[in-house]
């Protein structure tokens, strides 16, 4: 059986709505950073198949780039988990209602 796009595209789809859920359904700051990464490298699975099975290498520079802005985000995200954890004891979002500028 030969690995084609759609197998690829299927288990990026089933990852990113893995990440979606993760982001809905839990309250947990941590928890939600990596639902968010974890979209990210679903986005980035679909890109690579696509520039692997099109012969352009289109899609693997737009992963370069989505992996640079994926660190920048997850740096500036756990600096604030970070700092709400030194402000609340807590990493939970609920606790967040608090928290004033």
């Amino acid at each position: 059986m030969e690995i084609t796009v759609h197998h690829y595209i299927v288990i990026s789809c089933l990852l990113f709505i893995i990440g979606i859920f993760g982001v809905l359904t839990r309250r947990n700051l941590l928890i939600i950073l990596m639902s968010v990464e974890l979209m990210l490298s679903a986005a980035n699975l679909a890109l690579v198949a696509f520039s692997r099975f099109s012969s352009h290498l289109d899609g693997q520079v737009a992963v370069l780039f989505v992996f640079i802005i994926a660190a920048a985000e997850a740096a500036v995200g756990l600096g604030i988990v970070i700092a709400a954890f030194r402000h609340t004891s807590g990493v939970r979002v609920t606790s967040w209602k608090e928290l004033k500028g």
